[in-house]
C-alpha cells in the first residue's frame, strides 16, 4: 500500500509507476485500430470475407463499450491492481489465441471476446490509479496527458505498426506483438504499482444492473451499424436500447432508495461539469476514430496506398497528438480546462477543413499532412483536460464508478465514430471518387462543432496549480 504524508495527502507515487499505465492504454488502443489495415490479409488467410473480419473488429469495440462500466465497478470489490492483472492476463491470452486462429470463429473468441473483456477489466484501473496516485491538477494533467497521448499514439500508429508487421512478417505477428507488450507491462508493474486503497470484499455486485446496461449499449451501437442495410431495423434497435437504458436507470434508482449497492450511482449525473465533460469525451473519441477510419479507407481505396504508406501518412496526426498531449501539464498551468477543450475542438475542425481543401487540390502526399497534423494537435490538446475534469469531480470512493462510466462513454464514442463514418461511406452519395469520404469528414466536423458548443458551457475553472477539483478523501473506504 502507498504511504501517506503527515499532512494526510498521499506521498508522491513511486518512480516509474506511470510507464506501465501508459503502455496498458497504448496496447488497448493499438488493438482497436491495427486490424483496419490487415483486413484483406486476414480474410484471405482465414478463407473468410472482409465483412467477417469487420464484424470481428466491431464486436471487439462493442464488448469494450458494454463491459467498461461493470469492469470499473469490480475494482471496488476486488481492487484496482487485481482487476488490472486479470485484464492483462485475458488480453494476453486472447492475443495468443488470435495469433494461431485457424478460422474466423477462433479469431472472434481471441480478439473480439477475450481481448475485449480484458480491455474492459484493465482500462478502468489505469485511470483510477492515476487519479488516486497523482493528487494535484498539474501532476495529474501530466499523467493523464502521457496516458492519453499513448492512447492516441496506439490508435494512430496501429495502422502503421500493424501494416509494417503484416507486410514484413504476417498479420499473426501483430498479435504476438500485443502479447509481448502485455508481458512487459506485467514485469514493469510488479514492484512499482500498488493499490492506494483497500478493496471492499463485502460489496455485492449489481448483476442485474450490469446486464441491463450492457444490453442497452450493445443494442444502440448495433442499431447504428445496421443503418446502411435496414433503417427500420436501426430504429427498432436504437429504441429497444433506449428503453433498456431507461429500465437500467429505473432499476438503479429503486435499489438506491432501498439502500442497496448499485452498479452506477445516480449522484454521478448530478455534477454539471462532469456531465458536460463526458459529452466532450464521447465526441472526441467519436471524431478521432471516425477520422482514422475514413482517412485510412480513403488512402487505400481511392488513392491506392498500401498499409505501410497509409500508416506513414497518418503519422502526421500522431506527431501532432503527441506534441499536444505531452504538453498537457504546461498548458494546464496557463489555461482553464474549458479553454483547452474548446481550443482543441476548434483546431480539430480547422484540420478537417484544411485536409478536405488540400486533398481536393492535389494528389501529392504533402497535401494530407498539414490537415492531419492539426487534427492530431486539436484532439491531443483536449483529451487530457476532459478526462482530468471528469475524474477530478468526484472523491476517491466514487473513482471506480466514474472511471468505468468515463471509459464506457469514450469507447462508445469510438464505436459510434467507426459506425457513423462507415455507414456514410457505404451510401452512394455521388459519382465522383472520394465524395462519400468527404461527406463523412464533413459530418464528423459538424459533430466536432457540437462538442465545441458543449465545451462552451463548462465552468471556467480556477488556476491549474490549485489542488485537484473535488473533495480528496485519501482515507475513505471504497464504497
Amino acid at each position: 500500500m502507498s504511504e501517506q504524508s503527515p499532512t494526510g495527502r498521499r506521498a508522491a507515487p513511486p518512480r516509474g509507476v506511470l510507464l506501465p499505465l501508459m503502455l496498458a492504454q497504448f496496447i488497448c488502443s493499438f488493438a482497436g485500430s491495427n486490424m483496419n489495415v490487415m483486413i484483406n490479409d486476414i480474410s484471405e488467410d482465414l478463407d473468410t470475407t472482409v465483412a467477417g473480419v469487420q464484424t470481428a473488429i466491431t464486436i471487439f469495440l462493442l464488448v469494450m463499450a458494454a463491459l467498461m462500466i461493470p469492469g470499473g465497478k469490480l475494482t471496488d470489490r476486488y481492487g484496482r491492481k487485481v482487476c488490472l492483472n486479470a485484464g492483462l492476463a485475458l488480453f494476453g491470452l486472447g492475443a495468443l489465441i488470435s495469433a494461431v486462429s485457424p478460422g474466423l470463429p477462433m479469431l472472434i473468441v481471441g480478439n473480439s471476446i477475450l481481448e475485449g473483456i480484458g480491455t474492459a477489466l484493465l482500462i478502468p484501473p489505469v485511470y483510477i490509479l492515476t487519479t488516486l496516485l497523482f493528487t494535484e491538477i498539474t501532476t495529474r494533467a501530466r499523467a493523464f496527458g502521457a496516458i492519453n497521448g499513448m492512447g492516441g499514439v496506439g490508435s494512430a500508429t496501429g495502422p502503421l505498426i500493424g501494416g509494417l508487421i503484416a507486410t514484413l512478417l504476417t498479420w499473426r505477428a501483430a498479435f504476438v506483438f500485443q502479447a509481448l507488450v502485455i508481458v512487459l507491462i506485467v514485469v514493469l508493474s510488479r514492484r512499482v504499482l500498488h493499490d492506494p486503497l483497500p478493496p471492499d470484499r463485502t460489496l455485492k455486485f449489481d448483476t442485474v444492473g450490469a446486464v441491463l446496461s450492457s444490453v442497452a449499449l450493445v443494442l444502440i451501437v448495433t442499431g447504428i451499424l445496421a443503418a446502411d442495410d435496414n433503417w427500420w431495423l436501426t430504429l427498432a434497435l436504437i429504441v429497444a436500447g433506449s428503453l433498456m437504458l431507461a429500465l437500467f436507470f429505473r432499476w438503479v434508482h429503486t435499489r438506491e432508495r432501498a439502500g442497496h449497492e448499485v452498479l452506477l450511482s445516480t449522484s454521478l449525473f448530478r455534477n454539471r461539469a462532469s456531465n458536460l465533460g463526458l459529452i466532450t469525451q464521447n465526441i472526441q473519441w467519436l471524431v478521432l476514430m471516425g477520422i482514422s477510419f475514413v482517412v485510412s479507407a480513403f488512402l487505400q481505396v481511392v488513392r491506392g496506398y498500401n498499409a505501410i504508406q497509409t500508416g506513414l501518412v497518418i503519422t502526421a496526426a500522431t506527431v501532432g497528438l503527441l506534441l499536444s498531449s505531452f504538453a498537457a501539464e504546461r498548458m494546464a498551468k496557463r489555461r482553464s480546462q474549458r479553454a483547452l477543450i474548446m481550443s482543441g475542438f476548434a483546431v480539430t475542425i480547422a484540420g478537417i477543413v484544411l485536409f478536405l481543401i488540400l486533398a481536393g487540390l492535389s494528389t501529392a502526399v504533402w497535401a494530407f499532412l498539414p490537415g492531419l497534423f492539426l487534427i492530431g494537435v486539436g484532439i491531443g490538446a483536449m483529451l487530457t483536460p476532459s478526462v482530468n475534469l471528469v475524474q477530478s469531480s468526484f472523491p476517491d470512493e466514487l473513482q471506480g464508478e466514474i472511471s468505468g462510466l468515463s471509459r464506457s462513454v469514450s469507447n462508445l464514442g469510438s464505436s459510434l465514430g467507426a459506425a457513423i463514418a462507415g455507414t456514410i461511406m457505404v451510401v452512394q452519395l455521388g459519382s465522383r471518387p472520394g465524395s462519400s469520404y468527404a461527406a463523412a469528414l464533413v459530418v464528423l466536423a459538424v459533430i466536432a462543432a457540437g462538442g465545441l458548443v458543449a465545451a462552451a458551457f463548462l465552468p471556467g475553472g480556477r488556476p491549474a496549480n490549485a489542488p485537484a477539483a473535488g473533495p480528496q478523501v485519501p482515507s475513505a473506504p471504497v464504497r
